[in-house]
């Protein structure tokens, strides 16, 4: 049993009542004792420890609850008593008593005498572990799950072709690809890879040998050149036929970035040259022409390339490709197909789908330190090219870009021609041309990529090409892959390595044919006529027929019959016009049959409101 005992000071006795035995009581009871009649007690208590109001009327004397310390921090509801006093003969008073404010009051009393007893370190290493928690969470550690995993890393994911004799031939051989990777334990996060793999990364110390080549616009780059005798210290391994790897850096990257050197060297040591084709106005060279470089011009690796296959014919040349440089490598190879002297190439952390990377890369605030970041970089890049910049593009729009696509907005659209940055994103991108690729890929990717997102992944179509191996990885950052108890190196590095050295010796390397390069076929965004389907999106009307789509017709007269349902020629037949219409039918339906019920629906209402017209409101009028 508890006691609530309400004391009347003017009578000098107490208003005693027990209340049940539990923790929660509501009620309405009526009690006399003393000199007055208390007539409504209303109650609503949750049983509290001991305290005194000693100016008012209402006191809680005692509880028998074993732990009242423990009570008090379970104070959670209003207490409402109201005392209704009824006089006798010569007297009267009348009083009612509000404890909501006395019970707030005490509680916040009670919590901040319990804060204040807490030490001043409790607080500190409270807020530490707070804080902790938020940056591991925001910076997308994964140190516990390794510990859990006992640092044994996670397996590398392959996707390929089940008929693909790169896999069974190369791939299947290559012991990187089939173990696991594990990130170096002081650096499990992706931002940190990626962070410390820009500002530091041990790179290992690179000679190279520079040559500047002109190319047929008048543009000009450097080729910095690392060769096997530059590292080993030994030129009798070197012949005509060493192997040349030609690297394709990444945005505002050049020869110096440490992952390139860490490339270059660990290549070079295998003994085969490498040469690191930058791209136009980094390197230190100066801009010799209106051309800049962008996420899409394969004009200067595909001279470059040309050029080297020219002065060394009888060397294999393989291609490595880093982030935009990636891009630009799978979009040469798959404008070339066949007619390429590439034998075989890896793409490393491609963005593939560059409007999907635009729209991630701002999509979380982590992502914005990169979007700003890198369009910092952009930003001295033209800085060192001011003059060509101000005459072919808006500079003042350059100056206070924010963001990636405010640069592209402001500079690479303009200088490329492009009518929006989407239609730059569109036309640059590389996964419309992976399955046009016709030489042995391999393409590394990591799911935690902070700045190109696996959404834009082609799986679909690597999987569907025979020359392609797609590997990916859990975590590794953007371009990073550390290894290692003290990260030294990179892991990408030593499968792409490991691929093209399993790949020189065999049989599958990629020859030159040369036949015509396959012409490539445009978006069907950048084709015409369009027309619009629904929320916003367009159709285009293709000029073959759908029914025939996928087979290759070998009689002359049936491709000039399918050129012929094109509807901007005069001569066009009634056949050709009526199939063009039922084209235009199937893609757009809906609105085109609303649009051909408009008249009818003009003239149901004319007729219908004339009818009314001419009965009711004719007559009224006349009167």
């Amino acid at each position: 049993m508890y006691e609530v005992t309400l004391w009347n000071p003017l009578s000098e006795g107490y208003l005693g009542y027990p209340f049940h035995n539990r923790m929660i009581y509501k009620g309405t009871h009526t009690v006399c004792k003393g000199r007055y009649k208390t007539s409504v007690i209303s109650v609503t208590l949750l049983v509290l420890p001991t305290f005194v109001w000693k100016e008012g009327c209402v006191s809680y004397l005692k509880s028998k609850l074993p732990s009242p310390a423990f009570i008090q921090i379970t104070l959670t509801i209003t207490i409402t008593i109201t005392i209704g006093a009824i006089h006798d003969s010569s007297n009267s008073l009348g009083f009612v008593f509000s404890l909501n404010q006395i019970k707030m009051s005490y509680a916040t009393s009670l919590i901040l005498e319990g804060f204040k007893s807490i030490p001043i370190n409790h607080y500190a290493i409270a807020l530490l572990c707070v804080f902790i928690i938020f940056i591991y969470n925001f910076l997308e550690f994964h140190f516990i799950h390794d510990a859990f995993t006992l640092f044994r890393g996670s397996p590398v994911s392959l996707t390929y072709n089940s008929a693909s004799v790169i896999y069974h031939g190369v791939a299947s051989k290559c012991r990187l690809l089939h173990g696991r990777y594990m990130a170096t334990p002081w650096l499990s996060s992706p931002h940190v890879q990626t962070t410390f793999l820009n500002f530091h990364g041990r790179p290992p110390k690179v000679d190279y040998k520079r040559k500047l080549f002109h190319a047929s616009d008048g543009g000009t780059f450097a080729l910095d050149w690392l060769r096997s005798c530059d590292v080993l210290g030994d030129s009798t391994y070197e012949d005509d036929k060493t192997p040349i790897v030609i690297v394709i850096p990444g945005l505002t990257s050049d020869s110096s970035s440490a992952y390139l050197k860490h490339l270059a060297f660990s290549t070079a040591k295998r003994g085969w040259n490498v040469v690191v084709c930058n791209h136009r106005g980094l390197g230190g060279i100066s801009v010799t022409s209106d051309c800049f470089y962008n996420a899409g011009w394969t004009n200067d690796i595909r001279e470059a390339i040309n050029h080297l296959h020219h002065e060394y014919p009888n060397a294999p040349l393989f291609a490595v490709g880093t982030s935009i440089g990636a891009n630009i490598l799978v979009k040469y190879l798959g404008e070339d197909g066949e007619d390429v002297p590439i034998a075989g190439a890896v793409a490393i952390c491609s963005p593939w789908d560059l409007l999907i990377g635009s729209r991630f890369i701002c999509r979380r605030t982590v992502q914005k330190f990169y979007d700003r970041a890198l369009t910092v970089g952009l930003q001295e890049y033209a800085q060192l090219h001011q003059t060509l910049y101000s005459r072919l593009a808006d500079w003042d729009g350059i100056v206070k870009s924010r963001t990636i696509r405010d640069f592209d907005n402001y500079a690479t659209r303009l200088v490329g021609k492009f009518e929006t940055v989407d239609t730059y994103y569109r036309h640059c991108s590389s996964a419309q041309y992976v399955t046009k690729v016709l030489v042995p890929l391999l393409c590394i990717s990591a799911l935690d990529d902070p700045v190109c997102t696996w959404e834009a992944i082609p799986w679909d179509e690597c999987r569907a090409n025979k020359n392609i191996v797609l590997a990916v990885t859990r975590h590794g950052g953007h371009l990073a892959f550390f290894e290692g108890l003290t990260g030294s190196s990179l892991w990408w590095v030593r499968a792409a390595n490991e691929f093209l050295g399993v790949l020189h010796n065999s049989p599958y390397m990629h020859k030159q044919k040369k036949n015509p390069p396959h012409p490539v076929e445009e978006s069907c965004v950048d084709q015409g006529p369009y027309v619009n389907v629904s929320n916003g999106m367009v159709s285009v009307i293709n000029n073959h027929d759908p029914s025939t789509s996928g087979v290759v017709e070998d009689d002359p007269s049936k491709v000039v019959q399918e050129h012929a349902l094109t509807p901007n020629k005069n001569n066009i037949k009634a056949l050709d016009l009526f199939k063009w219409l039922s084209q235009l039918f199937l893609q757009s339906r809906r609105s085109t049959w609303m649009l051909a019920a408009l008249p009818l629906l003009g003239v149901a209402l004319h007729f219908l409101f004339v009818k009314k017209f001419n009965k009711f409101l004719l007559p009224k009028l006349l009167k």
